[in-house]
């Protein structure tokens, strides 16, 4: 075995009655955390109580402390007798027996800091959602480290916290999670544990199913608070890269993937291509723009209503 004591951390809102699944899909994994620790932000169905139910250790946070940063402070600090920490979404569905495991394994290796998993896109993903994945998520695993930022650039220090673990002595080394940030707690601290000489390892073979169906809108939205933290973190950019190049080469292998069976869908990928890139560049100047309007565009709406 391991040889760690590890928790599993879930962030919920509402999640409705398939929180029950996800509970499922972690009661079936080939090894069990020794705790399992729900934050939740204040549901208004029965999400805490039947977390409760299945044996969940259970804090509830008032949905105006909501932060991507702080609540994950909120648990970590919660979970000071564990080794690893595993962070989940409750969207984030373990895809199969051995996924939890295959995270925590890359630990046996001393020098990782952090690791996360392969997502696929759920049941009903649309062909433009289902290549996100495919770009952000290959099939090949790998470990990043600083000396390979000439290699993967900003991608260096990608992670997503939607499947993600933390040896907590890294964690501990450099501050934790940002207190207050808006969205990319998961870049923050993956760039930090770098910088700190950790490497950071992604693992193809645990997967979870994960996959959004943003509208137009909703892409607008996410970038505009993309380009909000980048604005405020620009140190990130100053060494690992810009994220705009990281963006050509997205846009290019989806237009190639769309072309092969959904070349229909390319004048909307390229229209949200632009509404991404306006939603980033307007984040990105938002010290010049009032709070009301930053509201409006954002959506983590209530990051500004402090």
């Amino acid at each position: 075995m391991l040889g760690y004591r590890f928790g599993v951390v879930v962030l919920t809102y509402n999640a409705g009655p398939s929180f029950t699944e996800w509970v499922q899909a972690l009661k079936c994994q080939s090894v069990q955390p020794d705790i399992i620790k729900v934050v939740d932000s204040s549901s208004v169905d029965h999400t805490a109580t039947l977390a409760k139910e299945t044996g969940c250790s259970v804090t509830v946070i008032p949905q105006k402390n909501v932060n991507h940063g702080g609540t994950r402070q909120t648990a970590f600090k919660a979970l000071s007798n564990v080794d690893l920490i595993v962070y989940l979404t409750q969207d984030a569905f373990l895809a199969d027996r051995q996924s939890l495991e295959n995270l925590v394994n890359a630990f046996r290796d001393e020098s990782i800091g952090a690791a996360y998993g392969r997502q696929l896109p759920q049941k009903g993903a649309t062909p433009i959602e289902a290549h996100a994945r495919i770009f952000n998520y290959p099939p090949e695993s790998h470990i990043k480290g600083m000396a390979d930022k000439s290699e993967f650039g900003i991608k260096t220090c990608f992670m997503s916290n939607s499947f993600a673990a933390y040896r907590c002595s890294a964690l501990q080394q450099v501050g934790s999670f940002p207190e207050n940030n808006i969205v990319s707690e998961d870049t923050y601290v993956a760039a930090k544990i770098l910088e700190a000489g950790w490497q950071i390892k992604y693992c193809a073979d645990a997967t979870v199913y994960h996959s959004h169906n943003y509208t137009i809108t909703q892409e607008f939205q996410r970038y505009f608070d993309l380009g909000v933290f980048h604005s405020r973190e620009p140190w990130i950019r100053s060494r690992f890269g810009q994220a705009e190049g990281e963006g050509k080469l997205f846009v290019h292998s989806q237009l190639t993937f769309l072309m092969k069976e959904h070349f229909f869908l390319m004048p909307s990928a390229l229209l949200r291509t632009a509404f991404k890139y306006l939603g980033f560049r307007l984040g990105f100047c938002e010290a010049y723009l009032p709070n009301k309007l930053k509201i409006w565009l954002s959506m983590q709406k209530h990051f500004w209503m402090k």
